[in-house]
């Protein structure tokens, strides 16, 4: 026998936060992690394979980037294609039910990665980014070398965010 759900729209408080998240959904979204995901160790490995050698999160960096290449002065972002809203990609829909708390929850996200971006440009670090898909597909490679190959030893920076978007040179 089936149980009677109750179905309700999920409105936000008067003061503007939002309203208690169920205990399911909490322990699903406590697993989701922030650092040595799947996409990050693909791209890791790939790099110690060729023989690059790098620190993880610095956090003396903006943005705390994944991947630090020192003696470049390169980062590296692996970024997730849904939270960090990878344009053009499938894998960044939005979840229909509470269509507002996420449009603002990703928005945030968005200019926080632009922050850390312009950040670490303005401080005279090369920065890429590598989106989750990319990693999957096996198409992330070719451009990290690539982008590795000109990142300067030292001085000025050379930007690349990804073949999608335009690159510029700070």
């Amino acid at each position: 026998m089936r149980h009677p759900t109750t179905h309700f729209a999920i409105e936000p408080f008067q003061d503007g936060s939002d309203p208690p998240v169920a205990p399911s959904r909490s322990k699903l979204m406590s697993r989701v992690r922030q650092k040595n995901t799947k996409p990050e160790t693909v791209v890791r490995q790939a790099l110690h394979a060729a023989g690059f050698r790098y620190r993880l999160h610095r956090r003396d960096l903006p943005g705390s980037p994944d991947i630090v290449l020192p003696g470049r002065k390169a980062v590296v972002f692996v970024h997730g294609c849904f939270w960090h809203r990878h344009p053009g990609c499938k894998a960044a829909s939005t979840p229909k039910t509470r269509a507002e708390f996420w449009a603002r929850k990703f928005d945030a996200n968005v200019e926080r990665d632009r922050r850390a971006i312009d950040a670490l440009s303005e401080k005279g670090w090369a920065v890429h980014v590598v989106w989750e898909c990319e990693t999957r597909a096996g198409t992330f490679f070719e451009p990290l070398l690539k982008f590795l190959s000109g990142a300067p030893a030292a001085g000025g920076a050379a930007l690349v965010l990804t073949e999608d978007e335009e690159s510029r040179t700070p």
